[in-house]
């Protein structure tokens, strides 16, 4: 997830534990939670309309014109000017937007997007960027919503695909900043001996369930003498994938070294890979331990396999912080869901603890070994094969 949502312990909000809600849990405290649940309506209720100003290119028409009247900004972004009015006013009341004068007719009020949230919404080379947290509850899993109702429904589960565009956008979007800033340090300190193998020429890396392909693009980039393949089995994602690889710069010579296949881990070629890769998507997988087998067959003798998973606790705790509350809501809404659309199904779901991955490893003939790198969403995981 985004390295600049940084979450706390214990902020009061819907879902706080009850130790730390003192009195309104008590008998008679209907009323608190229904505050709590207002609060959480409004912040939901913002969202969209952030999802809003980055689809209909508002945000970046603010970037454009600098402080602007309504008009103004509509003329650049081809939109009403009263609809963008109550837009402006809306957005500048939730705290995104600064306005001039606002004690001057409607008409005449100058609005602006200051500079640091304009890299937060538009700058997705910032290790800031936060709009794919925006894209993807919005545009991805409210937009399915009602097939997620009848899903649960019907005990069955919702495949990847039914999420669409703005679902795959969001998690890569989400992702990026982990893989484009934080991953090459991870390895260089935690695998050292793998990354002194990946310097040879003749090296490979397998990117098993590699999406729209960024995570793949990043290690190819980080290993200038490695073959890298990127597997996924969604054929949209390939298709974006294989649009990321043809949009870099030819002078990288990515082209030559990456390729990306619609498939399964049994299909990333023959053995002798010296690093498998499976980023934030184990836990999605119907079947985890399959592919798990089919990445130790993949391996060099001497490789591993490296597993990204959310950073969860040990156990369940009501008392969970932030991120394991976010990573909740994301197993209901998406990732267990997905991962039981197939049958039979590990019913995983995004939750997924140490000693799940520890037993997922061993029944894959693996020995996996915990990397705590200090993100407040991520650790990995190092298997090897015994």
């Amino acid at each position: 997830m985004s390295p600049a949502f940084r979450p706390t312990a214990s902020r009061p909000g819907l879902g706080t534990p009850p130790a730390q809600r003192g009195a309104s849990t008590a008998e008679g405290s209907a009323q608190a939670f229904s505050v709590r649940l207002f609060g959480a309506g409004l912040a939901s209720a913002e969202l969209m309309t952030c999802f809003l100003g980055l689809e209909l290119g508002l945000y970046d028409a603010l970037r454009r014109t600098g402080a602007a009247t309504a008009a103004r900004v509509a003329e650049e972004s081809g939109l009403d000017a009263r609809m963008v009015r109550e837009w402006l006013e809306q957005q500048t009341c939730a705290g995104v937007l600064t306005v001039d004068r606002p004690d001057v007719p409607p008409e005449e009020r100058r609005f602006t997007l200051p500079p640091a949230h304009a890299e937060a919404l538009l700058d997705a080379d910032s290790p800031n960027w936060i709009a794919p947290l925006v894209v993807m509850p919005i545009g991805g899993m409210a937009a399915v919503l009602p097939q997620l109702v009848e899903a649960y429904r019907d005990r069955r589960g919702l495949p990847y695909a039914a999420y669409g565009e703005a679902l795959r956008g969001g998690q890569a979007g989400l992702n990026r900043g982990v893989f484009e800033h934080h991953l090459p340090g991870w390895i260089s300190r935690h695998l050292p001996d793998v990354e002194a193998r990946l310097r040879v020429p003749g090296s490979s890396i397998a990117d098993v369930a590699c999406g729209s392909g960024l995570s793949t693009l990043a290690l190819a980039r980080m290993f200038p003498d490695a073959e890298v393949h990127g597997l996924d089995l969604d054929e949209a994602s390939i298709r974006d994938a294989e649009a990321n690889l043809a949009a870099t710069d030819p002078a990288e010579g990515l082209r030559d070294r990456v390729r990306f296949g619609a498939g399964d881990a049994g299909e990333a070629g023959p053995a002798g890979h010296t690093l498998v890769c499976v980023f934030d998507a184990l836990h999605d997988m119907s079947a985890p331990v399959d592919v798990l087998k089919a990445c130790r067959r993949l391996l060099a003798p001497v490789g591993a396999v490296l597993l990204m998973e959310p950073s969860v606790g040990e156990r369940f705790t009501p008392a969970a912080p932030d991120s394991e509350r976010f990573h909740y809501a994301v197993s209901v809404l998406h990732c267990l869901p997905v991962g039981m659309s197939r049958t039979p199904s590990a019913a995983t779901g995004t939750v997924m603890r140490p000693e799940t991955v520890r037993a997922y490893a061993a029944e894959a003939g693996m020995d996996a070994r915990v990397i705590d790198v200090g993100h407040p969403f991520h650790r990995l995981y190092r298997l090897t094969a015994r």
